[in-house]
């Protein structure tokens, strides 16, 4: 066991320089996506003025009132969800050691799903609060089925089966949500949510995820390197005294905090959490003391950009934001469940 243990500290070290290239790499093109999404729109703002409304705000023009109340919550509730749902996807790819967890394809999304048709259903009065409160419990419920069904087995579950499991319950999720709001009218609000997408949201919407989020990423960093450990198989985890148990439970915590705030937010944008942590495990390694920050970053990057996308294929009208990552999403989704080599 002291053999393995150099070998992961050995694992760690090169990374290290290249992680923070990346790093800074991605926060820069973060930044400019940012810009750029701020200035488009059914009205062209350009940078430079962008950058006015920024250091010299002047209230009486309609181009930086439409950058402070619109366009900047917008772009920054874009890259906080973007990040949330690429670190949830990272931690749920860790803890149950499945190349192929999302939370859009294992029931987590689909599980917020139900909850908010429950309350759109029955709390019609409700504040967005409410339905926030019940994504979180649906989200959590989805979480805690799907890692239940993965801990209670005796034997390890195969990264397909765990996928076709998660398929089936948001399958089931997602008929009990239509269903609930067929009978009971509230087919037009869900719809909404199901589309996914970032038209309307608001400051309170940045000030709902910035706490969610922070919390959600250093509950992951936290556990960061036993999920390195862990990724190296479950006899070596035990052998080096790491608690599975513990670290499962804390990864899940994160998931639902996470998810939970971005889809009550976003409604069902997919494979966010599925494709980036692959991509960036390609650039740095399966370290998950960079994996997690630079999933964060790489997954505001993409829904940044594909909200730019979004509204660029059919102006002035928006394309969900949900077609757009799909159709990065289920293309990379085929290929991995295509391979024969096994995970991490």
């Amino acid at each position: 066991m002291a053999r393995t243990a150099a070998d992961i500290t050995e694992q760690m070290q090169p990374v290290h320089k290249k992680s923070i290239k990346w790093g800074l790499a991605g926060i820069v093109l973060v930044l400019i996506g940012l810009l750029v999404s701020i200035g488009l729109g059914a009205i062209w703002i350009p940078p430079s003025v962008v950058w006015e409304s920024f250091v010299s705000f002047q209230g009486g023009l309609i181009e930086h009132q439409l950058i402070r109340e619109v366009r900047l919550p917008r772009a920054l509730t874009g890259a906080l969800i973007g990040a949330a749902l690429a670190v949830a996807g990272t931690i749920m790819q860790g803890i149950t050691r499945n190349p192929l967890a999302d939370p859009s394809i294992i029931g987590i999304t689909h599980g917020a799903g139900l909850a908010i048709a429950i309350a759109l259903a029955f709390l019609s009065g409700g504040s967005y609060w409410v339905l926030l409160i019940w994504s979180f419990a649906g989200s959590a419920v989805g979480a805690f089925l799907v890692l239940s069904f993965s801990m209670l087995s005796k034997e390890r579950i195969s990264p397909v089966t765990l996928t076709l499991a998660g398929a089936a319950l948001s399958t089931l999720f997602s008929a009990l949500s239509t269903g609930i709001a067929l009978y009971f009218q509230t087919a037009q609000d869900l719809s909404f949510w199901f589309a996914g997408g970032l038209s309307g949201t608001q400051w309170r919407h940045v000030y709902i995820l910035l706490p969610a989020v922070f919390l959600g990423l250093l509950l992951s960093l936290w556990i960061s390197r036993s999920l390195t450990i862990l990724a190296l198989g479950e006899e070596v985890a035990a052998g080096l005294g790491q608690s599975q148990q513990k670290v499962r439970w804390i990864g899940l915590a994160a998931v639902i905090l996470l998810s939970g705030a971005a889809v009550s937010i976003a409604g069902a944008i997919g494979f966010i959490g599925l494709v980036v942590p692959h991509m960036v495990r390609l650039l740095i390694g399966s370290d998950y003391r960079w994996l997690i920050p630079l999933s964060a970053i790489a997954g505001a990057l993409l829904l940044v950009m594909a909200d730019i996308g979004a509204r660029m294929i059919n102006p002035p009208f928006e394309t969900p934001v949900s077609a757009v990552t799909a159709l990065i999403g289920v293309p990379f989704f085929l290929y991995l469940s295509r391979r024969k080599r096994g995970y991490m």
